[in-house]
């Protein structure tokens, strides 16, 4: 029995396997046939759940490419867990290594996004800071406040322009892409999680948040990048995307 259970998922994922010696159907028979349906069926499904989860990545391949590159992508990378919108994890850097698509440098990262936005989907929910709380501070006490941020907030930072490729082929009417690197915030005001491209700084304004920094040494993350960084702006986005829980200071 060991050797059966031990052949199953490589042959099961892999058709050029054979069926695996004494597995059978529901009558007793040699499973062969129905095997082999059974495994076509299961990729076929693993492609599907690829497909729906990075459709920007499908429309710069092509439907027909992206199934094959898929095809095998899945052939070694059997579901991890029984829930299929957390399927793909790895595929961002599959793309990334993949030979084929060298000349595509940008893919691996257009990849990341469209995870990092199914992630933010299924992210815990969390109430949102009251504005006020932040008015009621007092200026000099500013530097010294934390933040909690939603679980749904995510951060992507490429050296490619990420956002703009992949809104040029999801949102109708987008603008095409300029060449530069791009970072980008993802929060989920609502039901559905939203990408906004940041200015300079804005970026490791946003990581030194998410890593506990306070406010004034996150600030500062920003100016490192950028000298006239003005942190309002972020501020302005993470509060309309419900992105801060809540704040302590020091």
């Amino acid at each position: 029995m060991t050797g059966l259970v031990d052949d199953f998922l490589p042959a099961l994922m892999d058709p050029d396997r054979p069926v695996p010696q004494g597995l059978r159907d529901g009558q007793g028979r040699p499973a062969g046939r129905r095997f082999n349906v059974y495994r076509n069926n299961v990729t076929v499904s693993l492609i599907e759940a690829l497909t729906q989860g990075f459709p920007a990545v499908e429309k710069l391949l092509g439907a027909a490419y992206f199934a094959a590159i898929a095809r095998v992508f899945v052939r070694d990378n059997p579901p991890r867990s029984r829930l299929m919108m957390h399927y793909g994890a790895g595929f961002p850097a599959f793309l990334e290594n993949a030979a084929p698509l060298s000349h595509l440098g940008y893919l691996g990262d257009v990849a990341r996004l469209e995870l990092a936005l199914r992630q933010s989907y299924h992210a815990a929910d969390a109430a949102p800071l009251d504005p006020a709380l932040l008015g009621a501070i007092a200026p000099d006490d500013l530097p010294g406040i934390r933040f909690t941020l939603a679980p749904a907030v995510l951060l992507i930072r490429s050296r490619w322009p990420i956002h703009a490729i992949w809104a040029f082929n999801m949102i109708p009417g987008s603008p095409t892409p300029q060449a530069g690197a791009q970072d980008v915030l993802i929060t989920r005001p609502g039901f559905d999680p939203v990408a906004q491209p940041l200015p300079k700084g804005g970026a490791a304004f946003v990581a030194a948040l998410m890593q506990g920094l306070p406010l004034g040494a996150a600030h500062d993350a920003g100016l490192a990048e950028d000298e006239t960084f003005d942190p309002a702006a972020i501020l302005g986005l993470l509060i309309a995307g419900h992105a801060l829980t809540g704040l302590n200071s020091e």
